[in-house]
């Protein structure tokens, strides 16, 4: 079937991690692989009575249960990975126990105003339910002086290696926030070290986040307010990465970030150069999955990308998110493209890449599109038949540009919604495979 989504979904990333695949020992959840504690001294292992191990719980680091919940794209479910990894490498238990935990660790996302409202009743839970509480993700990182975050424990996007320093404070009562960028040669890096030990939601899979941030300037968009700017991994860290990954058993890996195209654009790296590096350490019986990239920089290197998606061990997928058909619409979301560049990157691709899918996402209801705007779009999808489609509501983000634009009524937003979710589900792209 194609894949349709209006639900709350951010993109294709989102729909991959949260889908359910039962009896699938290539997907799916697994039981967690930890890597190796941490000793302790030798007079914490043993216990004269059950009083006195509960006071040696309740003090030492290390010894408590953590319950972790993320939102959002697979940037953040591999930022949830990475801290889990240092957290059950310490020593701590990951648990999907939420009642049995002794703290909750929530990574949010920002993108749309659903998901902030599931991220802010998890915290409201937790405080009724006693745990001890830290936030991570866009959200605390965007929203730092948010109400219902206050005197909350919190991780910013680029601090996620300290993890373990946050969580052992917060058990002991106290509230730690850590924000700010990680910086070489005065130059803003991609985040973390990719070296950091990790547990894998799906041990067959590696998300690899190769830079965060971006270039672009949505007026719609709150994740440049987290993110910032672009920072770029190097292609040795991602390439060893990889390497690594494929050694410890990893069939798949997965390319990640706010927009991939950018990659390499502040280092002096173009995406696919990279990607011709990772291609070389992909084993027989393994494949690279690419992620989202938008129309601007992947116009730079259509004949690449076109070579390097008809790699066999490459997947014929990429995500190019349009937003809208119309150019003055596009232009009122600041996207620095048009309607015509998006229909050359799809139109090359489907020429030079048999098979290709090339999904993207949609808005519907922008502040400033008008019903002949609108029919652009519907015309746009009309011509093209998506095989994957993400149609989205607007949500007004606060502190963006377009928040401040006078709202089309929402009954109109889901009219819209409605039409497009109605033509998408007319074309069948995959009939042919029967």
């Amino acid at each position: 079937m194609p894949i349709a989504c209006d639900n709350g979904i951010d993109d294709i990333e989102d729909l991959a991690v949260n889908v359910d695949h039962k009896g699938d020992l290539r997907s799916g959840s697994h039981k967690y692989v930890l890597p190796k504690t941490r000793k302790f001294k030798a007079k914490y292992r043993q216990y004269t009575d059950v009083s006195e191990k509960i006071l040696a719980d309740s003090v030492i680091p290390g010894t408590q249960k953590i319950y972790m919940k993320t939102w959002g794209c697979s940037h953040n479910n591999s930022d949830s990975e990475y801290m889990a990894g240092q957290l059950a490498a310490y020593g701590y238990t990951i648990t999907d126990d939420m009642l049995a935990a002794d703290l909750w660790l929530l990574n949010s996302c920002t993108v749309k105003s659903p998901a902030e409202d599931h991220f802010r009743n998890e915290i409201k839970k937790a405080r009724e339910l006693n745990k001890y509480i830290v936030v991570a993700g866009c959200v605390p990182q965007g929203q730092q002086r948010a109400d219902y975050l206050q005197g909350l424990s919190v991780i910013g996007v680029q601090q996620i290696d300290r993890v373990v320093e946050v969580v052992e404070e917060t058990l002991k009562g106290h509230n730690v926030r850590l924000f700010g960028q990680k910086k070489q040669k005065g130059k803003k890096t991609g985040g973390a070290s990719l070296d950091l030990p990790k547990i894998r939601k799906n041990p067959l899979i590696e998300i690899i986040a190769i830079n965060t941030g971006c270039l672009n300037q949505c007026t719609y968009c709150k994740t440049k307010h987290a993110r910032g700017d672009l920072g770029s991994y190097s292609p040795e860290e991602i390439v060893t990465r990889a390497k690594q990954s494929f050694e410890e058993g990893v069939v798949e890996i997965w390319l990640t970030s706010e927009d991939l195209g950018a990659y390499g654009h502040d280092i002096g790296v173009t995406l696919p150069q990279l990607l011709w590096q990772i291609v070389d350490v992909i084993p027989e019986g393994a494949m690279m999955r690419l992620g989202m990239t938008n129309p601007p920089y992947i116009l730079e290197h259509l004949e690449e990308m076109a070579k390097i998606l008809n790699h066999p061990q490459v997947y014929s997928f990429l995500h190019v998110p349009v937003q809208s058909g119309s150019d003055s619409v596009l232009m009122d979301m600041k996207r620095e493209y048009c309607s015509a560049d998006f229909r050359r990157v799809v139109d090359f691709l489907r020429e030079r890449v048999p098979g290709v899918n090339v999904a993207t996402d949609i808005i519907c209801g922008f502040p400033t599109e008008t019903e002949e705007n609108f029919e652009e779009t519907v015309q746009l999808v009309r011509e093209y038949k998506f095989a994957s489609l993400f149609i989205n509501q607007f949500f007004p983000r606060p502190g963006t540009p377009a928040a401040k634009m006078p709202r089309i009524p929402a009954q109109q937003v889901k009219k819209r919604t409605k039409t497009l979710s109605e033509l998408f589900q007319s074309y069948h792209p995959y009939t042919h495979k029967i």
